[in-house]
Protein backbone atom coordinates (compact mmCIF):
# COMPACT_ATOMS: atom_id res chain seq x y z
CA UNK A 1 0.00 0.00 0.00
CA UNK A 2 2.84 2.35 1.05
CA UNK A 3 0.23 4.16 3.71
CA UNK A 4 2.00 2.55 6.34
CA UNK A 5 5.17 2.42 7.63
CA UNK A 6 5.99 -1.17 10.14
CA UNK A 7 8.79 -3.04 9.38
CA UNK A 8 9.64 -5.97 10.61
CA UNK A 9 12.42 -8.55 9.95
CA UNK A 10 10.70 -9.41 6.84
CA UNK A 11 10.36 -6.18 5.08
CA UNK A 12 8.28 -2.66 6.09
CA UNK A 13 6.36 -0.24 3.66
CA UNK A 14 6.98 3.61 3.07
CA UNK A 15 5.68 6.20 5.59
CA UNK A 16 2.00 7.04 6.56
CA UNK A 17 1.42 10.48 4.89
CA UNK A 18 -1.30 11.51 7.60
CA UNK A 19 -1.17 13.74 10.74
CA UNK A 20 2.42 14.01 12.55
CA UNK A 21 0.77 12.51 15.54
CA UNK A 22 -0.14 9.32 14.13
CA UNK A 23 2.92 9.15 12.78
CA UNK A 24 4.77 9.49 15.76
CA UNK A 25 2.69 6.71 17.33
CA UNK A 26 3.75 4.75 14.14
CA UNK A 27 7.23 5.60 14.67
CA UNK A 28 7.47 4.50 18.00
CA UNK A 29 5.85 1.21 17.29
CA UNK A 30 8.39 0.99 14.33
CA UNK A 31 10.92 1.18 16.53
CA UNK A 32 10.67 -0.86 19.36
CA UNK A 33 9.67 -3.87 16.57
CA UNK A 34 12.91 -2.73 14.54
CA UNK A 35 14.77 -3.02 17.82
CA UNK A 36 12.79 -6.78 18.08
CA UNK A 37 13.96 -7.86 14.62
CA UNK A 38 17.46 -6.99 14.57
CA UNK A 39 18.27 -8.99 17.52
CA UNK A 40 16.14 -12.03 16.09
CA UNK A 41 17.72 -11.68 12.97
CA UNK A 42 21.34 -11.80 14.78
CA UNK A 43 19.78 -15.34 16.62
CA UNK A 44 18.99 -16.63 13.27
CA UNK A 45 22.54 -16.64 12.07
CA UNK A 46 23.83 -17.67 15.06
CA UNK A 47 21.55 -20.83 14.70
CA UNK A 48 19.78 -19.74 18.33
CA UNK A 49 16.20 -19.96 16.86
CA UNK A 50 15.10 -22.24 14.61
CA UNK A 51 11.99 -20.71 12.34
CA UNK A 52 10.93 -24.31 10.46
CA UNK A 53 8.17 -25.87 11.69
CA UNK A 54 9.21 -25.66 15.02
CA UNK A 55 7.56 -22.21 15.72
CA UNK A 56 4.18 -23.55 14.61
CA UNK A 57 4.63 -24.99 18.63
CA UNK A 58 4.82 -21.62 20.08
CA UNK A 59 2.56 -19.83 18.07
CA UNK A 60 1.40 -16.60 19.15
CA UNK A 61 -2.78 -16.32 18.22
CA UNK A 62 -4.19 -13.31 16.89
CA UNK A 63 -8.28 -12.67 16.27
CA UNK A 64 -8.95 -10.03 13.99
CA UNK A 65 -12.86 -8.76 13.25
CA UNK A 66 -12.79 -7.74 9.53
CA UNK A 67 -15.00 -5.66 7.36
CA UNK A 68 -16.83 -8.74 5.44
CA UNK A 69 -15.53 -7.62 2.04
CA UNK A 70 -12.14 -7.84 3.47
CA UNK A 71 -12.41 -10.83 5.89
CA UNK A 72 -11.99 -13.22 2.60
CA UNK A 73 -8.52 -11.40 1.77
CA UNK A 74 -7.59 -11.35 5.34
CA UNK A 75 -7.91 -14.80 5.70
CA UNK A 76 -6.05 -16.01 2.91
CA UNK A 77 -3.19 -13.80 3.56
CA UNK A 78 -3.49 -15.93 7.22
CA UNK A 79 -3.10 -18.82 5.30
CA UNK A 80 -0.49 -17.83 3.47
CA UNK A 81 1.44 -17.04 6.65
CA UNK A 82 1.10 -20.15 8.04
CA UNK A 83 1.95 -21.60 4.69
CA UNK A 84 5.18 -19.86 4.48
CA UNK A 85 6.22 -20.00 8.23
CA UNK A 86 6.09 -16.14 8.54
CA UNK A 87 7.10 -15.25 11.98
CA UNK A 88 6.69 -12.05 14.95
CA UNK A 89 10.04 -12.37 17.30
CA UNK A 90 10.54 -16.38 16.26
CA UNK A 91 6.46 -16.92 16.58
CA UNK A 92 4.65 -18.64 13.98
CA UNK A 93 1.44 -16.54 13.38
CA UNK A 94 -1.80 -17.75 13.86
CA UNK A 95 -4.20 -15.11 12.65
CA UNK A 96 -7.40 -16.16 12.66
CA UNK A 97 -10.47 -13.51 10.79
CA UNK A 98 -14.10 -12.93 11.66
CA UNK A 99 -16.29 -11.27 9.35
CA UNK A 100 -18.31 -8.60 11.48
CA UNK A 101 -20.37 -5.47 10.07
CA UNK A 102 -17.91 -2.60 10.93
CA UNK A 103 -21.02 -0.79 12.34
CA UNK A 104 -22.14 -3.76 14.56
CA UNK A 105 -18.02 -3.76 15.81
CA UNK A 106 -18.67 -0.15 16.67
CA UNK A 107 -21.44 -0.69 18.93
CA UNK A 108 -20.14 -3.38 20.88
CA UNK A 109 -17.17 -1.42 21.82
CA UNK A 110 -18.92 1.50 22.40
CA UNK A 111 -20.20 -0.16 25.47
CA UNK A 112 -16.97 -0.45 27.13
CA UNK A 113 -17.15 -4.51 27.12
CA UNK A 114 -14.01 -6.20 26.94
CA UNK A 115 -13.50 -7.44 23.28
CA UNK A 116 -12.86 -10.87 21.97
CA UNK A 117 -10.45 -9.82 19.42
CA UNK A 118 -7.59 -8.09 19.46
CA UNK A 119 -7.39 -6.46 16.05
CA UNK A 120 -9.95 -4.55 14.04
CA UNK A 121 -10.34 -3.63 10.66
CA UNK A 122 -13.54 -2.00 9.63
CA UNK A 123 -13.96 -1.02 5.80
CA UNK A 124 -13.33 2.84 6.96
CA UNK A 125 -11.99 5.33 9.95
CA UNK A 126 -15.53 7.03 10.62
CA UNK A 127 -16.23 3.58 12.49
CA UNK A 128 -12.85 4.72 14.40
CA UNK A 129 -13.62 7.84 14.94
CA UNK A 130 -16.82 7.06 16.40
CA UNK A 131 -15.49 4.63 18.57
CA UNK A 132 -12.50 6.85 19.71
CA UNK A 133 -14.89 10.20 20.42
CA UNK A 134 -16.16 8.33 23.23
CA UNK A 135 -14.20 8.29 26.17
CA UNK A 136 -16.19 5.30 28.04
CA UNK A 137 -15.60 2.84 25.14
CA UNK A 138 -13.18 0.52 24.70
CA UNK A 139 -9.99 1.85 22.87
CA UNK A 140 -8.97 1.44 19.97
CA UNK A 141 -5.82 2.71 18.51
CA UNK A 142 -5.39 3.51 14.45
CA UNK A 143 -1.98 1.95 13.27
CA UNK A 144 -2.62 1.89 9.31
CA UNK A 145 -4.60 1.24 6.03
CA UNK A 146 -3.93 -2.01 4.68
CA UNK A 147 -6.18 -1.32 1.21
CA UNK A 148 -8.56 0.97 -0.26
CA UNK A 149 -11.79 1.47 -2.60
CA UNK A 150 -13.32 4.34 -4.06
CA UNK A 151 -17.30 4.96 -3.90
CA UNK A 152 -18.88 5.15 -7.25
CA UNK A 153 -22.37 4.69 -8.80
CA UNK A 154 -22.69 1.47 -10.42
CA UNK A 155 -25.22 0.45 -13.25
CA UNK A 156 -26.89 -2.36 -14.93
CA UNK A 157 -25.30 -1.93 -18.90
CA UNK A 158 -28.84 -0.88 -20.09
CA UNK A 159 -29.05 2.07 -17.40
CA UNK A 160 -24.85 2.97 -18.08
CA UNK A 161 -25.90 3.21 -21.60
CA UNK A 162 -28.69 5.55 -21.54
CA UNK A 163 -26.29 7.78 -19.14
CA UNK A 164 -23.80 7.36 -22.36
CA UNK A 165 -21.24 5.68 -20.34
CA UNK A 166 -18.52 5.34 -20.48
CA UNK A 167 -18.26 8.66 -22.09
CA UNK A 168 -20.05 11.01 -20.61
CA UNK A 169 -19.16 11.75 -16.91
CA UNK A 170 -21.64 13.27 -14.27
CA UNK A 171 -20.91 15.37 -10.61
CA UNK A 172 -22.95 13.27 -7.44
CA UNK A 173 -25.72 15.61 -7.84
CA UNK A 174 -26.29 14.87 -11.30
CA UNK A 175 -26.09 10.89 -10.98
CA UNK A 176 -28.59 11.48 -8.02
CA UNK A 177 -30.51 13.87 -10.32
CA UNK A 178 -30.77 11.25 -12.89
CA UNK A 179 -32.07 8.48 -10.74
CA UNK A 180 -34.91 11.05 -9.06
CA UNK A 181 -35.87 12.59 -12.15
CA UNK A 182 -36.46 9.20 -14.00
CA UNK A 183 -39.23 6.42 -13.52
CA UNK A 184 -36.78 3.92 -15.06
CA UNK A 185 -33.61 4.51 -13.42
CA UNK A 186 -34.16 3.90 -9.73
CA UNK A 187 -31.33 4.27 -7.30
CA UNK A 188 -30.67 1.89 -3.84
CA UNK A 189 -28.03 2.39 -1.59
CA UNK A 190 -27.39 0.66 1.99
CA UNK A 191 -28.11 2.60 5.38
CA UNK A 192 -25.89 5.31 6.14
CA UNK A 193 -26.29 4.39 9.36
CA UNK A 194 -25.25 1.61 9.31
CA UNK A 195 -22.95 1.66 5.81
CA UNK A 196 -19.76 3.67 5.50
CA UNK A 197 -20.04 3.67 2.12
CA UNK A 198 -23.73 5.18 2.23
CA UNK A 199 -22.75 7.40 4.63
CA UNK A 200 -20.00 8.29 2.66
CA UNK A 201 -21.63 9.28 -0.63
CA UNK A 202 -24.68 11.06 1.29
CA UNK A 203 -22.19 13.08 2.53
CA UNK A 204 -20.50 13.66 -0.82
CA UNK A 205 -24.11 14.46 -1.97
CA UNK A 206 -24.98 16.85 0.80
CA UNK A 207 -21.24 18.63 0.30
CA UNK A 208 -22.19 18.93 -3.44
CA UNK A 209 -25.60 20.21 -3.25
CA UNK A 210 -24.71 22.84 -0.48
CA UNK A 211 -22.60 24.70 -3.03
CA UNK A 212 -25.47 25.61 -4.49
CA UNK A 213 -28.25 28.11 -3.67
CA UNK A 214 -30.91 26.12 -2.27
CA UNK A 215 -28.60 23.52 -1.31
CA UNK A 216 -29.87 22.56 2.36
CA UNK A 217 -33.58 21.64 0.73
CA UNK A 218 -32.01 19.68 -2.39
CA UNK A 219 -29.39 17.51 -0.25
CA UNK A 220 -32.62 16.72 2.15
CA UNK A 221 -34.96 15.50 -0.99
CA UNK A 222 -32.05 13.33 -2.23
CA UNK A 223 -31.92 12.14 1.25
CA UNK A 224 -35.72 11.36 1.47
CA UNK A 225 -35.89 9.71 -2.07
CA UNK A 226 -32.80 7.72 -1.60
CA UNK A 227 -34.18 6.50 1.71
CA UNK A 228 -37.07 4.39 0.41
CA UNK A 229 -34.62 2.72 -1.39
CA UNK A 230 -32.40 1.47 1.19
CA UNK A 231 -30.35 -2.16 2.22
CA UNK A 232 -29.45 -2.89 5.54
CA UNK A 233 -25.68 -3.15 4.39
CA UNK A 234 -23.80 -3.24 1.46
CA UNK A 235 -24.03 -7.12 0.66
CA UNK A 236 -27.88 -6.66 0.55
CA UNK A 237 -28.41 -3.71 -1.38
CA UNK A 238 -26.73 -6.02 -4.31
CA UNK A 239 -29.81 -8.50 -4.04
CA UNK A 240 -32.02 -5.50 -5.08
CA UNK A 241 -30.58 -5.48 -8.52
CA UNK A 242 -32.66 -7.01 -11.38
CA UNK A 243 -32.07 -11.35 -11.53
CA UNK A 244 -32.11 -11.31 -14.93
CA UNK A 245 -32.59 -8.86 -18.20
CA UNK A 246 -36.43 -10.00 -18.82
CA UNK A 247 -38.69 -7.05 -19.16
CA UNK A 248 -40.44 -8.17 -15.87
CA UNK A 249 -37.38 -7.43 -13.78
CA UNK A 250 -36.19 -4.81 -15.24
CA UNK A 251 -39.16 -2.75 -14.93
CA UNK A 252 -39.81 -3.95 -11.71
CA UNK A 253 -40.40 -1.10 -9.76
CA UNK A 254 -38.99 -3.22 -6.73
CA UNK A 255 -35.68 -3.47 -8.80
CA UNK A 256 -32.83 -1.17 -8.52
CA UNK A 257 -31.12 -0.08 -11.73
CA UNK A 258 -28.03 1.38 -9.97
CA UNK A 259 -26.56 1.36 -7.03
CA UNK A 260 -24.42 3.47 -4.82
CA UNK A 261 -21.50 0.95 -4.69
CA UNK A 262 -17.64 0.52 -3.50
CA UNK A 263 -15.64 -0.52 -6.24
CA UNK A 264 -14.67 -3.27 -4.66
CA UNK A 265 -18.15 -4.41 -4.40
CA UNK A 266 -18.66 -4.04 -7.86
CA UNK A 267 -15.82 -6.15 -8.82
CA UNK A 268 -16.97 -8.93 -6.36
CA UNK A 269 -20.11 -8.58 -8.29
CA UNK A 270 -18.77 -8.94 -11.33
CA UNK A 271 -16.79 -11.68 -10.98
CA UNK A 272 -19.25 -13.82 -9.84
CA UNK A 273 -20.41 -16.63 -12.03
CA UNK A 274 -24.10 -15.71 -11.24
CA UNK A 275 -23.53 -12.17 -12.78
CA UNK A 276 -22.67 -12.92 -16.11
CA UNK A 277 -24.12 -8.95 -17.65
CA UNK A 278 -22.05 -7.12 -14.71
CA UNK A 279 -22.25 -3.67 -13.54
CA UNK A 280 -21.10 -0.82 -15.38
CA UNK A 281 -19.07 2.08 -12.85
CA UNK A 282 -19.54 5.55 -12.96
CA UNK A 283 -16.80 7.54 -10.88
CA UNK A 284 -18.11 11.04 -10.13
CA UNK A 285 -16.12 14.06 -11.85
CA UNK A 286 -16.31 15.80 -8.55
CA UNK A 287 -13.79 12.88 -6.80
CA UNK A 288 -14.83 9.14 -5.17
CA UNK A 289 -14.69 9.08 -1.41
CA UNK A 290 -12.25 6.26 -0.07
CA UNK A 291 -12.80 3.42 2.23
CA UNK A 292 -9.47 3.44 3.57
CA UNK A 293 -9.80 0.19 5.60
CA UNK A 294 -7.65 1.02 8.82
CA UNK A 295 -6.13 -1.69 10.57
CA UNK A 296 -6.19 -0.88 14.69
CA UNK A 297 -5.19 -2.78 17.57
CA UNK A 298 -7.93 -2.94 20.10
CA UNK A 299 -7.53 -2.73 24.13
CA UNK A 300 -3.84 -2.22 23.22
CA UNK A 301 -3.04 -1.93 27.13
CA UNK A 302 -4.73 -5.17 27.64
CA UNK A 303 -2.45 -7.04 24.88
CA UNK A 304 -0.29 -8.87 25.53
CA UNK A 305 3.60 -7.97 23.90
CA UNK A 306 3.75 -10.56 21.75
CA UNK A 307 0.23 -10.43 20.89
CA UNK A 308 0.66 -6.51 20.18
CA UNK A 309 3.49 -7.57 17.85
CA UNK A 310 2.11 -10.15 16.45
CA UNK A 311 -0.76 -7.90 15.14
CA UNK A 312 1.81 -5.67 14.09
CA UNK A 313 3.82 -8.07 11.98
CA UNK A 314 0.54 -9.26 10.47
CA UNK A 315 -0.52 -5.30 9.29
CA UNK A 316 3.52 -5.04 7.80
CA UNK A 317 3.08 -8.33 5.78
CA UNK A 318 0.00 -7.28 4.26
CA UNK A 319 2.05 -4.36 2.47
CA UNK A 320 4.37 -7.26 0.83
CA UNK A 321 4.23 -8.67 -2.88
CA UNK A 322 2.36 -11.76 -2.22
CA UNK A 323 -0.14 -10.28 -0.30
CA UNK A 324 -0.77 -7.27 -2.14
CA UNK A 325 -1.37 -9.74 -4.43
CA UNK A 326 -4.40 -11.49 -2.61
CA UNK A 327 -5.86 -8.44 -1.93
CA UNK A 328 -5.87 -7.36 -5.99
CA UNK A 329 -7.40 -10.41 -6.52
CA UNK A 330 -10.30 -9.55 -4.42
CA UNK A 331 -10.85 -6.11 -5.62
CA UNK A 332 -9.02 -3.87 -3.56
CA UNK A 333 -6.50 -1.16 -4.43
CA UNK A 334 -2.69 -1.37 -2.71
CA UNK A 335 -1.52 1.96 -4.30
CA UNK A 336 -3.93 4.99 -4.40
CA UNK A 337 -1.73 6.99 -6.81
CA UNK A 338 -1.80 4.40 -9.98
CA UNK A 339 -4.98 1.92 -9.49
CA UNK A 340 -4.52 -1.22 -11.45
CA UNK A 341 -6.21 -0.47 -14.55
CA UNK A 342 -7.02 -4.28 -14.85
CA UNK A 343 -8.74 -3.88 -11.60
CA UNK A 344 -11.00 -0.71 -12.42
CA UNK A 345 -12.45 -2.65 -15.76
CA UNK A 346 -13.24 -5.70 -13.81
CA UNK A 347 -14.76 -3.21 -11.56
CA UNK A 348 -17.26 -2.07 -14.23
CA UNK A 349 -14.70 1.03 -15.69
CA UNK A 350 -13.40 2.81 -18.19
CA UNK A 351 -11.73 5.32 -19.78
CA UNK A 352 -12.71 8.30 -19.60
CA UNK A 353 -14.25 7.76 -16.53
CA UNK A 354 -12.02 9.61 -13.57
CA UNK A 355 -11.32 6.02 -12.00
CA UNK A 356 -7.73 8.03 -10.12
CA UNK A 357 -9.90 10.65 -9.24
CA UNK A 358 -10.53 10.67 -5.38
CA UNK A 359 -11.98 13.46 -3.32
CA UNK A 360 -10.44 16.25 -3.37
CA UNK A 361 -10.25 15.92 1.32
CA UNK A 362 -11.91 13.22 3.19
CA UNK A 363 -14.74 14.20 4.91
CA UNK A 364 -14.74 15.75 8.17
CA UNK A 365 -15.92 14.34 11.26
CA UNK A 366 -18.28 17.22 11.59
CA UNK A 367 -19.92 16.92 8.20
CA UNK A 368 -20.29 13.15 8.71
CA UNK A 369 -21.73 13.97 11.60
CA UNK A 370 -24.31 16.47 9.99
CA UNK A 371 -25.35 14.26 7.14
CA UNK A 372 -26.14 11.34 9.26
CA UNK A 373 -28.26 13.91 11.66
CA UNK A 374 -30.20 14.78 8.26
CA UNK A 375 -30.47 11.02 7.37
CA UNK A 376 -32.22 10.29 10.68
CA UNK A 377 -34.34 13.32 10.60
CA UNK A 378 -35.37 11.97 6.99
CA UNK A 379 -35.60 7.97 7.76
CA UNK A 380 -37.89 8.54 10.75
CA UNK A 381 -40.31 11.74 10.74
CA UNK A 382 -39.61 14.14 13.47
CA UNK A 383 -42.44 16.16 15.67
CA UNK A 384 -40.09 18.96 17.10
CA UNK A 385 -41.49 22.35 18.91
CA UNK A 386 -38.55 24.59 18.93
CA UNK A 387 -38.72 27.08 22.18
CA UNK A 388 -36.14 30.22 21.41
CA UNK A 389 -35.66 32.51 24.19
CA UNK A 390 -36.80 35.69 22.90
CA UNK A 391 -34.86 38.08 26.44
CA UNK A 392 -33.53 41.33 25.90
CA UNK A 393 -29.79 39.40 25.97
CA UNK A 394 -30.53 37.77 22.55
CA UNK A 395 -29.49 41.53 20.83
CA UNK A 396 -26.11 41.15 22.57
CA UNK A 397 -23.29 41.27 19.17
CA UNK A 398 -21.74 37.83 18.09
CA UNK A 399 -18.25 38.71 18.56
CA UNK A 400 -16.48 39.10 15.06
CA UNK A 401 -19.62 39.70 12.92
CA UNK A 402 -21.98 42.56 13.14
CA UNK A 403 -25.35 40.50 13.88
CA UNK A 404 -26.73 40.01 17.36
CA UNK A 405 -27.63 36.69 18.81
CA UNK A 406 -31.16 36.94 17.62
CA UNK A 407 -29.82 37.49 14.02
CA UNK A 408 -27.72 33.92 13.93
CA UNK A 409 -29.86 32.11 15.98
CA UNK A 410 -32.95 32.87 13.14
CA UNK A 411 -30.61 31.91 10.35
CA UNK A 412 -29.30 28.58 11.83
CA UNK A 413 -32.63 27.71 12.33
CA UNK A 414 -34.06 28.70 9.32
CA UNK A 415 -31.01 26.55 8.09
CA UNK A 416 -32.10 23.47 10.25
CA UNK A 417 -35.63 23.65 9.11
CA UNK A 418 -34.34 23.00 5.27
CA UNK A 419 -33.33 19.96 6.40
CA UNK A 420 -36.98 18.16 7.19
CA UNK A 421 -39.34 16.95 5.25
CA UNK A 422 -43.21 17.52 4.58
CA UNK A 423 -43.48 14.54 6.68
CA UNK A 424 -42.19 15.72 9.74
CA UNK A 425 -44.25 17.72 12.20
CA UNK A 426 -42.33 20.91 13.55
CA UNK A 427 -43.45 24.45 15.68
CA UNK A 428 -42.20 27.15 17.43
CA UNK A 429 -43.04 28.64 20.80
CA UNK A 430 -40.98 32.10 22.24
CA UNK A 431 -40.56 33.17 26.07
CA UNK A 432 -39.25 35.97 28.18
CA UNK A 433 -40.83 37.07 31.24
CA UNK A 434 -44.54 37.75 31.02
CA UNK A 435 -44.90 37.55 27.41
CA UNK A 436 -48.05 36.49 27.69
CA UNK A 437 -50.31 38.10 30.85
CA UNK A 438 -48.79 36.42 33.72
CA UNK A 439 -47.27 33.66 31.18
CA UNK A 440 -43.16 33.71 30.23
CA UNK A 441 -44.10 32.13 27.07
CA UNK A 442 -46.40 32.03 23.51
CA UNK A 443 -47.13 29.95 21.00
CA UNK A 444 -46.45 31.13 17.72
CA UNK A 445 -46.85 28.62 15.37
CA UNK A 446 -48.52 25.52 16.74
CA UNK A 447 -46.56 21.92 16.06
CA UNK A 448 -47.92 20.88 12.91
CA UNK A 449 -46.79 18.72 10.08
CA UNK A 450 -44.68 20.85 7.47
CA UNK A 451 -46.54 19.66 4.33
CA UNK A 452 -49.82 20.92 5.81
CA UNK A 453 -51.15 24.07 3.65
CA UNK A 454 -53.63 26.02 5.99
CA UNK A 455 -54.89 28.96 4.35
CA UNK A 456 -52.13 30.81 2.34
CA UNK A 457 -49.18 28.93 3.04
CA UNK A 458 -47.95 25.51 4.26
CA UNK A 459 -46.75 25.14 7.69
CA UNK A 460 -42.92 25.44 6.34
CA UNK A 461 -44.15 28.52 4.88
CA UNK A 462 -45.32 30.09 8.64
CA UNK A 463 -42.55 28.70 10.47
CA UNK A 464 -39.77 30.33 7.73
CA UNK A 465 -41.83 33.60 8.35
CA UNK A 466 -42.19 33.18 12.19
CA UNK A 467 -38.50 32.21 12.86
CA UNK A 468 -37.64 35.27 10.29
CA UNK A 469 -39.85 37.71 12.56
CA UNK A 470 -38.46 36.72 16.00
CA UNK A 471 -37.28 39.59 18.46
CA UNK A 472 -36.19 40.18 21.31
CA UNK A 473 -38.58 41.99 23.97
CA UNK A 474 -37.11 45.07 25.12
CA UNK A 475 -36.85 44.92 28.92
CA UNK A 476 -37.57 41.49 29.00
CA UNK A 477 -36.05 38.13 31.28
CA UNK A 478 -35.27 34.66 30.84
CA UNK A 479 -38.54 33.19 31.94
CA UNK A 480 -36.64 29.77 31.55
CA UNK A 481 -38.23 27.14 33.97
CA UNK A 482 -41.99 27.91 34.03
CA UNK A 483 -41.49 27.73 30.07
CA UNK A 484 -39.43 24.55 29.67
CA UNK A 485 -42.05 23.04 32.09
CA UNK A 486 -45.55 24.17 30.00
CA UNK A 487 -43.31 22.81 27.00
CA UNK A 488 -42.38 19.66 27.92
CA UNK A 489 -45.86 18.87 29.17
CA UNK A 490 -47.30 20.03 25.64
CA UNK A 491 -45.13 17.77 23.91
CA UNK A 492 -45.73 14.70 26.32
CA UNK A 493 -49.06 14.97 25.87
CA UNK A 494 -49.25 15.79 22.18
CA UNK A 495 -46.89 12.66 21.66
CA UNK A 496 -47.05 11.16 18.34
CA UNK A 497 -45.58 7.06 17.85
CA UNK A 498 -43.42 6.18 15.30
CA UNK A 499 -42.24 9.51 15.42
CA UNK A 500 -38.77 11.02 17.04
CA UNK A 501 -40.07 13.33 19.36
CA UNK A 502 -38.43 16.46 21.26
CA UNK A 503 -38.35 19.59 22.19
CA UNK A 504 -35.38 22.18 21.40
CA UNK A 505 -34.75 24.68 23.67
CA UNK A 506 -32.23 28.07 23.01
CA UNK A 507 -31.48 30.04 25.73
CA UNK A 508 -28.58 32.50 25.87
CA UNK A 509 -29.11 33.06 29.68
CA UNK A 510 -30.10 31.83 33.21
CA UNK A 511 -33.68 31.92 34.83
CA UNK A 512 -34.50 35.33 35.87
CA UNK A 513 -37.90 35.17 37.27
CA UNK A 514 -38.18 34.96 40.92
CA UNK A 515 -41.42 33.51 41.17
CA UNK A 516 -41.12 30.59 38.53
CA UNK A 517 -40.78 27.11 39.83
CA UNK A 518 -37.55 25.97 41.23
CA UNK A 519 -34.57 24.26 39.45
CA UNK A 520 -34.67 21.11 41.74
CA UNK A 521 -38.76 20.81 41.02
CA UNK A 522 -38.83 21.39 37.64
CA UNK A 523 -36.16 18.64 37.09
CA UNK A 524 -38.06 16.65 39.35
CA UNK A 525 -41.83 17.08 37.17
CA UNK A 526 -39.40 16.55 34.03
CA UNK A 527 -38.69 12.95 35.57
CA UNK A 528 -42.21 12.39 36.50
CA UNK A 529 -43.51 13.18 33.10
CA UNK A 530 -40.88 11.14 30.96
CA UNK A 531 -42.15 7.65 30.42
CA UNK A 532 -40.01 4.95 28.32
CA UNK A 533 -43.13 4.11 26.16
CA UNK A 534 -43.74 8.10 25.51
CA UNK A 535 -39.94 9.34 25.21
CA UNK A 536 -40.10 12.64 24.84
CA UNK A 537 -36.10 13.96 24.33
CA UNK A 538 -35.38 17.44 25.75
CA UNK A 539 -32.25 19.28 23.73
CA UNK A 540 -31.29 22.61 25.72
CA UNK A 541 -28.61 24.54 24.18
CA UNK A 542 -26.97 27.13 26.37
CA UNK A 543 -26.02 29.64 23.68
CA UNK A 544 -23.43 32.30 24.36
CA UNK A 545 -21.10 33.16 27.37
CA UNK A 546 -23.73 34.24 29.80
CA UNK A 547 -25.73 30.76 29.74
CA UNK A 548 -25.19 28.13 32.03
CA UNK A 549 -24.24 24.62 30.30
CA UNK A 550 -24.54 22.61 34.00
CA UNK A 551 -28.12 24.46 34.07
CA UNK A 552 -29.22 22.95 30.54
CA UNK A 553 -27.36 19.57 31.14
CA UNK A 554 -29.12 18.69 34.54
CA UNK A 555 -32.78 20.00 32.94
CA UNK A 556 -31.87 17.72 29.87
CA UNK A 557 -30.88 14.75 31.23
CA UNK A 558 -34.27 15.05 33.63
CA UNK A 559 -35.74 13.58 29.98
CA UNK A 560 -32.91 11.33 28.90
CA UNK A 561 -31.78 14.04 26.51
CA UNK A 562 -28.70 16.34 26.24
CA UNK A 563 -27.40 19.31 27.23
CA UNK A 564 -25.34 21.45 24.64
CA UNK A 565 -23.14 24.76 25.24
CA UNK A 566 -22.44 26.60 22.34
CA UNK A 567 -20.46 30.47 21.98
CA UNK A 568 -21.55 30.50 18.40
CA UNK A 569 -25.61 30.79 17.26
CA UNK A 570 -24.43 29.79 13.68
CA UNK A 571 -23.53 26.24 15.43
CA UNK A 572 -26.76 25.65 16.87
CA UNK A 573 -27.63 23.96 13.29
CA UNK A 574 -25.34 21.22 13.72
CA UNK A 575 -26.10 20.88 17.26
CA UNK A 576 -29.43 20.16 17.39
CA UNK A 577 -28.86 17.73 14.23
CA UNK A 578 -25.24 15.96 16.85
CA UNK A 579 -27.93 15.86 19.33
CA UNK A 580 -30.51 13.63 17.21
CA UNK A 581 -27.92 11.45 15.94
CA UNK A 582 -27.12 10.48 19.37
CA UNK A 583 -30.12 10.42 20.42
CA UNK A 584 -31.08 8.05 17.35
CA UNK A 585 -28.16 5.74 18.38
CA UNK A 586 -29.18 5.14 21.63
CA UNK A 587 -32.43 3.68 20.98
Amino acid sequence: MGRHSLPDEYGAGTADPRPRARRRTVAIATALVLTVAAGTAVAVRGGLLSFGSSCRDDAVRVKIAASPDLAPALTATADYARDNDITSDGHCLDVSVTARESYKVADALLTGKKSDVQAWVPDSNLWVQRVTGDSDATQVSDVGNVASSPVGVAMIPTAAKSLGWPDKTYTWTELAGAAMTSDRLKLGAADPARSATGLLALTQLSGAAAQTEGGDTQAAAMAQALSQRTSDNDSQVLDTLPRDSSGTEQGNPKRNQALILSEQAAFAYNNSADNADGLDLFYPEDGSPQLDYPFTLVDEVRLSTDQSRAALRFMALLDESEPQKILEKHGFRTDDENPSAALVTEAGGRSPQPYARVAAEPASAKALQEALGMWTITVQSARITTVVDASASMTEPVPGTDQTRMDVTKASLLQALATFTPEDEIGLWKFSTRLDGDRDYQVVVPTERLGDTKGAGTQRDKLSAAFSALEPVPGGSTGLYDTTLAAYQAATSSYEKEKFNALVLLTDGVNQDPGSITRSALVAKLQELTTPERPVLLIAIAVGPDADQEEVEEIAKATGGSGHQVNDPSQIHSVILKAIVEAGSQG
